[in-house]
C-alpha cells in the first residue's frame, strides 16, 4: 500500500509506538557480527533489566501486599496475558504447587486462545476484550481473586478486557508493562512499568521485556509465600516430593533445618507422608505428629508462628 493511502509517514507512526517496539540504535548491526559479538550485544542489553527492575521495587511490593492478602482470605492469583507474556504467567503459576505446596488452583495463568496458544499463536485471540471476560468466568473468578494483567506493550486489547472486568466486580488489580504510561498501568491498582528499553531484535519482547516479566513473577509469589510462613530461613519447607529429586531435596531441606541424620529425615518424613514442614516441626519442637498439625493449623501454616506456640496435644 503506497503512502498516499495513509495518513501517517513513518516518522509519525513512531511518536504513537510503545517503547518495547521502537528500534535499538546499539544493535543496528547486529547482522553484521560474529557470533560472539552478537552473543556480547545480546548480553549487554540483558544487564539492563534488573536494573529497570530494581527501580519498580516499591510497585511490586504494593502487588506482593495484595496478593498475600487475597491468599489470606482465600482467594486466588490470577495471571492474564497473551503470547510471550501468557505463557510466563502460566509458568509461573504452574511451578507454585511443587515449590509451595499449596493446592493446584491456587494460582492460575489465562492465555489469550487458551491452551492451545501455549505452543502456538491463535489468529485473533488477543485483540478481543470479550475473550478474557469469558475466560475469567469459566474459572468462577470473584471479587476474592486477584487479577494481574502483563502486557509488554502495555495495551494488549484481551489484558485491557481482563482488567477492567475485573474492576467493575471489585476485584484489586496489578499491570505489569514494559512501557510507560500504560494502559493497563492506568487501569490497575498497582502499576508496574519495567523499562528494559527497545529489544535486541526490534519487536521481540520475548527477550528483555520477557526476562524482566519472568522477574517480576518470581518477586510477586516468591515474596507472597514467604509472608505466607511456607518458607524456614531461606528453605521451601512446604516442597511436594512428587519425584526422585524432590524426595531426596525434602531430606536435604530436613538435614539443613534440624541438624538431623539421614536416617532420622526418612523416619520423620515417612511418618509425615512426606510432609516436610510437619516432619521439622516435630523435631524442632520435640512433638508429636498430631500436635504438629494441630499447631500448623492454629498458625495459618506459618511455620515460625507454630514452632513458638506451646500447643498442648490432644487439645
Amino acid at each position: 500500500m503506497g503512502s498516499s493511502d495513509s495518513n501517517f509517514d513513518l516518522a509519525e507512526m513512531k511518536k504513537t509506538l510503545p517503547m518495547t517496539e521502537n528500534r535499538n540504535s546499539f544493535t543496528m548491526d547486529i547482522d553484521e557480527l560474529d557470533t560472539v559479538g552478537i552473543l556480547r550485544k545480546i548480553n549487554q542489553e540483558d544487564q539492563k533489566v534488573a536494573k529497570a527492575v530494581e527501580e519498580e521495587l516499591e510497585n511490586i511490593a504494593a502487588g506482593v501486599d495484595i496478593i498475600t492478602e487475597a491468599f489470606r482470605n482465600g482467594g486466588r492469583l490470577i495471571y492474564i496475558g497473551a503470547g510471550t507474556s501468557g505463557r510466563l504467567g502460566i509458568l509461573d503459576a504452574s511451578e507454585c504447587p511443587p515449590t509451595y505446596g499449596v493446592q493446584k488452583g491456587m494460582v492460575i495463568g489465562l492465555i489469550a486462545g487458551g491452551r492451545k496458544a501455549i505452543e502456538e499463536p491463535v489468529e485473533g485471540a488477543e485483540d478481543t476484550p470479550s475473550f478474557a471476560v469469558e475466560d475469567l468466568k469459566e474459572i468462577n473468578f470473584s471479587n476474592k481473586d486477584v487479577l494481574t494483567g502483563i502486557a509488554a506493550c502495555g495495551k494488549t486489547p484481551y489484558v485491557i478486557g481482563g482488567l477492567e472486568y475485573a474492576k467493575s466486580i471489585g476485584v484489586k488489580t496489578i499491570a505489569i508493562a514494559c512501557s510507560k504510561n500504560s494502559t493497563i498501568g492506568n487501569i490497575a491498582d498497582v502499576k508496574i512499568e519495567v523499562i528494559v528499553g527497545p529489544e535486541v531484535v526490534t519487536g521481540s519482547t520475548r527477550m528483555k521485556a520477557g526476562t524482566a516479566q519472568k522477574l517480576v513473577l518470581n518477586m510477586l509469589t516468591t515474596s507472597s509465600m514467604i509472608k505466607l510462613g511456607k518458607v524456614y530461613g531461606n528453605l521451601m519447607i512446604d516442597v511436594q516430593a512428587w519425584n526422585k529429586k524432590l524426595v531426596e531435596r525434602s531430606k536435604r531441606i530436613w538435614m539443613e533445618c534440624t541438624d538431623g541424620s539421614y536416617d532420622d529425615a526418612c523416619k520423620f518424613l515417612d511418618e509425615t507422608k512426606f510432609n516436610v514442614k510437619e516432619a521439622i516441626l516435630m523435631k524442632l519442637a520435640d512433638i508429636d505428629h498430631e500436635e504438629a498439625k494441630n499447631r500448623l493449623k492454629a498458625a495459618n501454616g506459618h511455620f515460625k508462628t507454630a514452632l513458638k506456640m506451646g500447643f498442648p496435644c490432644n487439645c
